[in-house]
């Protein structure tokens, strides 16, 4: 969440930057009117906690005085009431303020484009040339189904719309990905190979900002705890390390993450409904650093590199992109999208998502570090990033790589992970 003191401190740049984001946050302005009246209140309790204190000395000196301590004991009545009525006020109040932080995104960047949609993200870079066909082009679940590697009937028959069955060998590709992408960045990156539970409790999803703004789209278990299905590895591998205080010589902590992804998708009705590109379940490789502050942007230029790594190893053609303000993610201060060419739709899209929270989530997870034994605690910066989504990189696979024939070949860095060289 936003720090409090600077929201306190810099109240107009911070509703700026937050207006960029094509919303209206001037509800701030009553927020630092609610901080400054619970400090007040706060203040006032003090006061009236050593005036009690006062009383109290004097209701013991009269006592053995002899004199009658009446008039003062109305007094400590008063005190009493008023100390128990202001640390009511104070902890509504506290409530109240922290509701309101957890439902304000994170600033944008300042350095980032300002614009209201994804229109208006600039084009950083493009790596590859999109092939050429000489055949009428197939799509992913086009192919999947002549080939019979992907089930969308038999999905729809166990679960429901938006499922798939990955059969044969479009199931060993799936596998096969899922293990090289967690080799490349494991044993060529140096990131922490990670497997977490796939059951997450509500503390975890406040801690990374999926809650409360985005409940809607979570899959709620029927259990007493508040537990959800994950709906990404950022959830569970963020908060390995929430109310943590960090070793500094260890940063930046670096993890690549492998998880299965529930999400409902609400607001999502009738966009991608065919193939497996909007699933309420897929496969991901996520990719979370804990890093210095000084040291974020320049590991989240290494952490795009790394997802980048994926795409130019399989050789397929993709394009980098800088989100604009209107386009970010709530928790997010700057994001790149990777986005890869895909041919039955002649354009790009999204595969990977590579972000900067700084320490909007380290403040929600409570998660510090301290420079040295004399420094006071300072929040890490927390980075994610697709390593990348494993799905949209098969339908990437299957239709950059279709031939005339309706088979696939795959790409060379995938070969002796498959024990094949063609799907067919």
């Amino acid at each position: 969440m936003l720090d409090l003191k600077l929201i306190r401190d810099e109240t107009a740049k911070v509703i700026e930057l937050l207006n960029r984001r094509g919303g209206d946050f001037s509800y701030l302005h009553d927020l630092v009117q609610k901080d400054e009246s619970r400090r007040n209140a706060i203040q006032r309790v003090e006061t009236l906690k050593a005036k009690k204190n006062e009383v109290s000395r004097m209701i013991g000196a009269y006592k053995r005085e002899g004199k009658d301590v009446s008039s003062v004991l109305v007094d400590m009545d008063s005190y009493a009431n008023e100390i128990k009525s202001l640390d009511e006020f104070v902890s509504s109040t506290e409530e109240e303020i922290k509701q309101t932080l957890l439902l304000t995104p994170n600033m944008p960047n300042e350095s980032i484009k300002v614009g209201p949609d994804d229109t208006f993200n600039l084009e950083v870079k493009k790596v590859g040339v999109p092939r050429i066909f000489s055949f009428p082009i197939k799509s992913h679940y086009d192919l999947g189904e002549s080939l019979d590697i992907l089930d969308f009937n038999r999905a729809s028959k166990i679960s429901g719309a938006r499922f798939v069955v990955y059969k044969g060998m479009g199931a060993r590709l799936e596998r096969s990905l899922i293990q090289w992408m967690m080799d490349l960045h494991s044993k060529e990156h140096g990131y922490t190979e990670i497997i977490p539970p796939y059951i997450i409790n509500e503390a975890s999803m406040y801690a990374t900002g999926q809650f409360p703004k985005f409940k809607d789209d979570a899959f709620k278990l029927y259990d007493d705890r508040n537990l959800y299905l994950n709906p990404t590895a950022e959830v569970p591998t963020i908060n390995l390390h929430r109310d943590e205080v960090l070793d500094v010589a260890n940063l930046p902590i670096k993890y690549v993450s492998y998880t299965t992804a529930f999400r409902q998708e609400a607001g999502s009705a009738g966009r991608d409904t065919r193939g497996i590109l909007r699933q309420h379940q897929f496969n991901k490789v996520e990719l979370i650093k804990f890093t210095k502050p000084e040291e974020s942007y320049d590991e989240l230029d290494k952490m795009l590199s790394n997802s980048e790594k994926v795409l130019q190893l399989l050789e397929l053609p993709y394009r980098v992109v800088e989100l604009c303000t209107g386009d970010l993610g709530f928790s997010m201060r700057k994001t790149f999208d990777i986005e890869v060419w895909l041919p039955s739709e002649n354009k790009y899209r999204e595969i990977g998502s590579i972000s900067n929270a700084e320490d909007y989530q380290a403040r929600r997870a409570n998660i510090k570090f301290r420079r040295d034994s004399d420094s006071k605690l300072e929040y890490v910066h927390t980075l994610n990033g697709s390593g990348l989504a494993v799905g949209r990189t098969v339908i990437a696979i299957m239709e950059n790589y279709q031939q005339e024939d309706g088979s696939i070949v795959i790409p060379k860095i995938l070969q002796k992970y498959m024990d094949a060289t063609v799907i067919k």
